[in-house]
């Protein structure tokens, strides 16, 4: 059993890893989901103490993301589609193998209000990306204009320096004993590095809006914790390709327990569908409707940074069913450091004592 002020302090280490989850939604397009398989909401956003609240003052969060993923058939094809090389038809056939890489940094300021709001802790921030994407596809096209047959091989290869979309987001969390409950709205401001005629990318194309909800179970006395937080994305059009995102559910799950006050273990998990088919002109593979599951560890580690309070989170997620997507694996390393919160009316007597 841990005594009143080591149950403080293992629950004022614990609210820092609110910041693991990132807060905030990020996004990557090294071949994902929807157009081209390319998604707006990056699966595995938040993470472990996603709801629960943090200080009031300014926060930041940096993230460093890896990504390798894979895909052939129509997501490979969609690619090949959308940069103009193949152009489905009736007696036309792709066969096509699709490798992409993603080296990239997140920066994550936010600002936690110290005044409740509907008696709870309001936030607003932003998150910001930049980095180096890698991609290469090898195609073979078989198409029969009779009495003829065509062959045609290609391989490309490209890459992309340069910084993504803006990502703000807004965030209204409650806590309740060993609950805690959370709302958000966030979106993408297409500002990154886009070309629709290149098969990798920083940006996506388009602008969207995503919200949610997520609920965190903490018990400070035995250092057990799960999250989970869902979420629906509304795309607006990509006027380039006249192509429209259908509307995803996301879900990311995290459980961890604290084994020291400052080190904690646990699993990670997302699920990703699309609920709604692509649409327009250039939707030329249909509603292309994509979904993911994935699984893997994490591993934290809370520390005092003078007045300040740090963490570092390390966590991995393997893809262990795709429908229309990318599929592989992706690894985040976080660094947070924030206010801690002050202490509750009974913890402070304590501790003047």
């Amino acid at each position: 059993m841990i005594n009143g002020k080591a149950n403080w302090d293992l629950r004022r280490r614990a609210l820092l890893c609110a910041l693991v989850a990132g807060s905030t939604a990020l996004a990557v397009s090294p071949a994902r989901s929807d157009e081209a398989g390319i998604s707006a909401w990056l699966p595995g956003t938040f993470g472990s103490m996603a709801a629960v609240p943090t200080g009031p003052g300014w926060s930041a969060a940096t993230v460093y993301y890896h990504t390798s993923v894979s895909a052939s058939g129509n997501v490979a094809a969609s690619r090949e589609i959308e940069i103009g090389r193949f152009t489905p038809t009736a007696t036309a056939s792709l066969s096509a193998n699709l490798n992409a890489t993603g080296d990239l940094f997140f920066f994550a300021p936010t600002y936690t209000f110290a005044t409740p709001v509907l008696g709870g802790q309001a936030a607003v921030g932003f998150t910001g990306v930049m980095g180096r994407a890698d991609s290469n596809l090898n195609g073979t096209l078989a198409a029969t204009i009779p009495p003829f047959g065509l062959l045609r091989t290609d391989s490309i290869s490209d890459s992309v320096t340069g910084v993504g979309d803006l990502y703000p987001i807004a965030t209204l969390k409650w806590n309740q004993g060993v609950n805690n409950w959370m709302v958000y709205m966030s979106g993408d401001a297409p500002v990154g590095t886009y070309d629709h005629t290149r098969i990798i990318n920083l940006g996506i194309g388009h602008g969207s809006i995503d919200g949610g909800g997520g609920y965190t179970y903490f018990n400070p006395q035995t250092g057990n914790e799960f999250s989970a937080v869902a979420g629906f994305t509304y795309n607006f059009k990509n006027t380039a390709t006249d192509y429209q995102n259908g509307v995803d559910f996301h879900l990311d799950l995290a459980t961890s327990k604290f084994v020291s006050k400052q080190v904690f273990v646990g699993l990670v998990g997302y699920a990703y569908e699309q609920l709604s088919g692509d649409s327009g002109s250039g939707a030329k593979l249909g509603p292309f409707k994509s979904r993911v599951e994935a699984i893997g560890p994490q591993i934290g580690y809370v520390f005092p940074i003078g007045t300040m309070q740090g963490v570092i989170n390390a966590k991995g997620y393997w893809d262990i069913e795709t429908e229309n997507r990318a599929k592989g694996w992706n690894t985040w390393l976080t660094f947070a450091i924030t206010n801690p919160p002050p202490p509750p009316p009974a913890a402070a007597k304590l501790i003047t004592k």
